[in-house]
């Protein structure tokens, strides 16, 4: 009933395909964005996670804000954000990422952050207080966080989703399988009880997975299965790229009409809203989301 249709690959893995090339970022809104993030000494995974949709959400005046420094305890071997033992915690954080939220005019904010797994909360209070300035500064902006893994402390996840936020987001990345060489200090299990717990707090529940990682049409089909079950309101999905040669290699340029047929089929077992394509990254269109 799922069955898709496979795509023949006709550029090698080593080649970016046409469907994957983006406008370089410029015009005014983009130098605006720039501006204010610089000018309140703010990070964005736009510019550590080197998204490719960078140069068409700052120019339409959006920035995803990442908290809690730009230096993470975990070592994925899919990511372009700095490892390492992070020496960066401000307390005056939350307002300067409120302020420029404010100044944007941001209709829906995504905030996001690096794994603290050295803070004994996981940085948990800076995320309450980030959401509850933003809310009393922008009231009529929405926002949605994707937060890190917890390593199952649930206090400190509850902390982090009950400051008012209207979508709560937790990538899986990939599927069981490949966890071991994607995400090696994160559990597939865990993360799917993180999901579902946060279901259970009342609040819509997001995730993303990439895709081009070397996973089987049964596997993502297997996935979006453990997803709905747990809870899943929102699914993205999106290509792997490879952000410099120390990282995982791409096994494969997954075709656009792969990823709109996952689509069709992820809509079928039960999620809301399924966003699906080559570029689509965790907050792309994630306004889109919130209904």
């Amino acid at each position: 009933m799922y069955e898709l249709p496979i795509i023949a690959n006709a550029e090698p893995r080593s080649r970016k395909p046409e469907w994957l090339k983006v406008r370089l970022p410029m015009g005014e809104n983009y130098r605006n964005v720039r501006n204010i993030v610089d000018e309140f000494k703010l990070h964005t995974i736009c510019q550590s996670g080197s998204c490719p949709n960078m140069g068409e959400c700052w120019g339409a005046g959006t920035a995803t804000f990442m908290i809690l420094g730009n230096v993470c305890t975990r070592s994925c071997s899919f990511c372009a954000v700095k490892t390492g033992r992070p020496n960066e915690y401000d307390d005056d954080e939350p307002r300067r990422v409120a302020e420029a939220i404010w100044l944007m005019k941001v209709k829906h904010a995504v905030i996001t952050s690096v794994n603290r797994d050295e803070l004994k909360d996981r940085g948990a209070e800076i995320w309450y207080q980030t959401v509850r300035q933003v809310k009393e500064r922008s009231p009529e902006t929405t926002i949605e966080t994707l937060i890190p893994d917890t390593k199952a402390n649930w206090e400190a996840l509850e902390r982090m989703i009950s400051a008012g936020q209207e979508v709560v987001s937790h990538n899986m990345e990939t599927v069981p399988r490949l966890y071991r060489k994607v995400r090696p200090q994160a559990k597939y299990e865990r993360s799917l009880e993180q999901i579902q717990r946060t279901k259970d707090y009342g609040k819509r529940t997001k995730t993303g997975i990439m895709l081009g990682l070397g996973e089987t049409q049964e596997e993502v089909h297997q996935a979006m299965d453990d997803l709905v079950a747990h809870g899943c309101d929102v699914l993205t999905l999106g290509q792997y790229l490879q952000p410099t040669k120390m990282h995982l290699e791409v096994a494969e340029f997954v075709h656009p009409d792969q990823f709109a047929a996952y689509k069709e089929v992820g809509m079928q077992k039960g999620f809301k809203y399924v966003e699906s394509g080559p570029l689509v990254r965790s907050s792309y269109h994630a306004e889109r989301h919130l209904l």
